[in-house]
């Protein structure tokens, strides 16, 4: 028996509704100023109805297709899969004939990563969206959020108060100052950054944007004015996610990024979000990885860990296989830099 009862494309504003800012209208229409095509479409499930935000790029002479964190969909895990199967299928009609493949970043997750589609998907060489994360429940008071961390997570916030370490809030205004300390933590952990530009788009549309309901800041933190760290945070609905994050190379005992991440925790909480996403760490705690250290700080916040499925490719023409091949060639480079970043890191703390 079919999942699908109707996939019927629709206006882009129609995401706004959905669970997921990766699957708003606001996110296709920022995406949209950096080459990729946004696709809304309304479908309808055995017992429910969603939007779903499709966003489509070229690829030489083809393209792809590319579903964040959708379909959003209630259902067992042997459903959704069926569901996700059939999905695929179906949007093979409405995408363009140069269309290679579609790839699905599927929103479900647990304590263990949920089951993985079947074929014909075939695990992509990349995930796009961090498959593995810690989601903090913000419900707690405010001693009660504290006392979820780990001691040192709780002694090191409150060393940076005590050091003089003032967080503010900037958001548009504090752009250059994120720029130039992101720039410093890409050549410190061997990590890709977007154009200033692509930042500076985003507050900008967020600013301009009717009715996705998303609100974002940037927080920096100083010593003695000096800036230290900055993280970028989207507050949307009850979630709020921490989007981007930098560091200066010095001052690093005063533990400025423990403070920032302190204080857009409180400000998700004031806004009534129920819950922190840190966005993104490895996939288990293994000191061998080339970034380890993000693992240590992220969990150290409290919360649980999930794991989600990670990208999957649903192949509509034989050259889905050239590129997953080109991609797992560049993963396995990008993978070789970060190592001997981390390595290097490691070295100059010895």
């Amino acid at each position: 028996m079919s999942r699908i009862k109707s996939l019927i494309p629709a206006d882009p504003a129609c995401c706004d509704g959905a669970r997921s800012f990766l699957q708003s209208g606001f996110w296709g229409a920022f995406k949209a100023r950096f080459g990729w095509i946004p696709h809304a479409f309304m479908v309808e499930w055995e017992n429910s109805r969603a939007p779903l935000l499709v966003m489509r790029r070229r690829l030489g002479p083809l393209s792809f297709a590319y579903v964040p964190w959708g379909p959003e969909l209630d259902a067992s895990p042997e459903d959704r899969n069926i569901a996700l199967t059939e999905l695929a299928g179906g949007l093979k009609s409405f995408l363009p004939a140069d269309t290679a493949f579609i790839r699905f970043d599927p929103p479900w997750y647990g304590r263990e990563a949920p089951p993985p589609p079947e074929k014909p998907f075939f695990r992509a060489a990349a995930d796009i969206q961090p498959p593995d994360t810690v989601l903090i429940d913000l419900r707690p008071s405010v001693e009660g959020l504290l006392d979820g961390m780990k001691p040192k997570w709780r002694y090191n916030i409150r060393l940076a108060e005590k050091k003089g370490v003032a967080v503010r809030r900037l958001d548009e205004e504090g752009l250059p100052v994120f720029y130039r300390l992101f720039q410093e933590t890409s050549v410190r952990d061997g990590i890709a950054l977007h154009n200033a530009a692509y930042y500076q788009t985003l507050f900008s549309l967020n600013r301009d944007y009717a009715g996705g309901g998303q609100t974002l800041g940037l927080y920096v933190a100083e010593h003695e004015g000096e800036a230290l760290a900055a993280v970028i945070v989207l507050f949307r609905g009850v979630q709020a996610h921490y989007l981007y994050g930098a560091s200066a190379n010095h001052k690093r005992n005063l533990m400025a990024p423990y403070a920032l991440q302190w204080r857009a925790m409180l400000d998700a909480k004031t806004a009534g979000c129920v819950e922190y996403d840190l966005f993104g760490i490895p996939p288990s705690d293994d000191p061998s990885h080339p970034m380890a250290g993000l693992y240590r700080f992220k969990t150290g916040f409290g919360g649980r860990i999930v794991h989600r499925p990670g990208s999957w490719d649903y192949p509509y023409r034989p050259a889905a296989r050239l590129f997953h091949a080109a991609e797992w060639a560049r993963k396995k480079l990008r993978d070789r830099k970060k190592r001997r970043a981390a390595f290097s890191e490691r070295s100059e703390r010895r």
